[in-house]
């Protein structure tokens, strides 16, 4: 993701978004759409040279088609905007509930067992860090922290392993209220973090594996490149040659909006505007020792996740 300040540097901010991805395949399609306009204008200009006027295509009928065009991509725009946002307020949410599992377990276990809280923070901290990579192409056990050798062969069988982790830390749980280490009223309060938990993981799959319907995303492509197709040939008769650089930034406007829409779809990835749910879930672990061990990281050097486009 990246970090900048509101309000701050305009043209900086400016040269942050033409180094992504996305903007290098806006530039290519708008490359592409000034080099199909110049052959048109080219063509009826000095090869046919039509008459002013002569131009078989009304204008009025862009408009019309510009008002609707727009309206698919506000509706396409504040649907991706909607699923960055929630995925967001669910991580938000996951640093709210690990931070607040830490503090009931530092405060209902006997103040003695160093054993517990350093389970407990190692399998919070590796659900978060397992969630990170569960949510692109799957968890990877060299990024989890403290595994054993059994550790990592019981992960290995493991289809879902964030759930996985989970159920390790209810299971231990649950094992000290049955050993009475802990009360009821602690046990319901714990185990109302530990769901939350769960919730915000299904919440997140739910994000990832819903996208935009495949028929609206395909329909608003084919709708996009049949107007900037014909757009020349309806700016031609008033602007000549001007129509290329017309038509080129009308369709970098278009096109902008919808590939900045697709950017954001998928939250979880390493685009330069995806969510930093690595950068998150270290946070969370600092937190956690900070809580449960007393290791303060006040003075840590910062590790930024790098995001770019994987091509």
């Amino acid at each position: 993701m990246i970090y900048y300040k509101t309000n701050h540097n305009w043209f900086g901010d400016v040269r942050h978004l033409a180094k992504s991805w996305t903007m290098v395949k806006i530039m290519r399609s708008v490359l592409i759409m000034a080099v199909y306009a110049t052959t048109v204008c080219v063509f009826f200009e000095y090869v046919i040279k039509l008459e002013e006027g002569n131009m078989p295509i009304n204008t009025t009928i862009f408009s019309l088609l510009g008002v609707i065009l727009s309206i698919l991509l506000v509706f396409r725009t504040n649907s991706a905007y909607d699923r960055w946002w929630e995925a967001r307020k669910q991580w938000g949410a996951l640093v709210n509930h690990t931070r607040n599992m830490a503090i009931y377990v530092q405060s209902m276990f006997p103040k003695e067992d160093k054993k517990v809280r350093r389970f407990m923070a190692t399998h919070i901290s590796n659900f978060c860090l397992a969630l990170v990579e569960h949510l692109r192409e799957g968890t990877k056990l060299e990024n989890l922290i403290y595994l054993s050798e059994e550790d990592i062969e019981e992960y290995e069988t493991k289809g879902h392993i964030p759930n996985h982790i989970a159920l390790e830390i209810f299971e231990r749980i649950a094992e000290a209220h049955r050993r009475g280490e802990i009360n009821e009223g602690d046990y319901i309060n714990i185990k109302a973090q530990h769901q939350a938990l769960l919730d915000i993981l299904g919440a997140c799959e739910r994000i990832k594996k819903t996208p935009i319907p495949f028929s609206y995303a395909v329909y608003l492509r084919i709708f996009i490149t049949a107007y900037g197709v014909v757009l020349p040939f309806a700016l031609l008769d008033m602007f000549h040659l001007w129509s290329i650089p017309i038509a080129a930034f009308v369709f970098f406007a278009l096109i902008g909006v919808e590939l900045l829409g697709e950017e954001i779809e998928d939250p979880f990835g390493l685009d330069c505007n995806d969510l930093p749910t690595g950068d998150i879930a270290h946070t969370i672990k600092n937190n956690i020792f900070e809580i449960l061990e007393d290791r303060s990281s006040k003075g840590r050097e910062r590790k930024i996740e790098l995001y770019q486009k994987i091509f």
